[in-house]
């Protein structure tokens, strides 16, 4: 089983990515780009007013473009709270694809199900998304249940 909650930041710089958490816009709640003192030499923003758990998504986010998208990031990408961009949207369901999977791994949330008793209710949803460290509505998206 996956450690939980996945140490998102932890990932970014084993990849090399830089993370700094920044004030943004409040209609952005990340981007990346390129660096020159990254070992990837790519950096992520983040909104640091944004609460704990969106801003955990969004670097698994920002890393799913580093990871699937790398050569369309160009002189960056910025994604808007609805995570949209300049890239494609088939790009960027892929990047929250991978960003769920990342900080929501389908076999982890199973095993935790089960171990809270396997029902869907709000309760189960809450401490789920609690022992995750996402939002309420990214772990019933994740569940199934939105």
């Amino acid at each position: 089983m996956a450690e939980v909650p996945v140490r998102v930041g932890e990932l970014a710089r084993e990849l090399g990515v830089e993370v700094i958490r920044s004030p943004l816009p409040p209609k952005i709640s990340g981007l990346i780009q390129p660096s020159a003192t990254a070992p990837s030499r790519f950096e992520i923003r983040v909104n640091k007013y944004e609460p704990p758990e969106r801003q955990r998504f969004t670097v698994a986010h920002e890393l799913a473009h580093f990871l699937l998208h790398r050569d369309d990031i160009g002189t960056g990408v910025v994604d808007s709270i609805m995570y949209r961009s300049s890239l494609t949207s088939r790009k960027e369901v892929e990047a929250n694809k991978l960003a769920a999977d990342i900080v929501m791994p389908a076999p982890t949330v199973s095993d935790e199900l089960r171990r809270l008793g396997g029902a869907r209710t709000q309760e189960t949803v809450d401490e789920l998304a609690g022992i995750f460290r996402v939002s309420v509505p990214a772990m019933k998206v994740r569940l199934g249940v939105a």
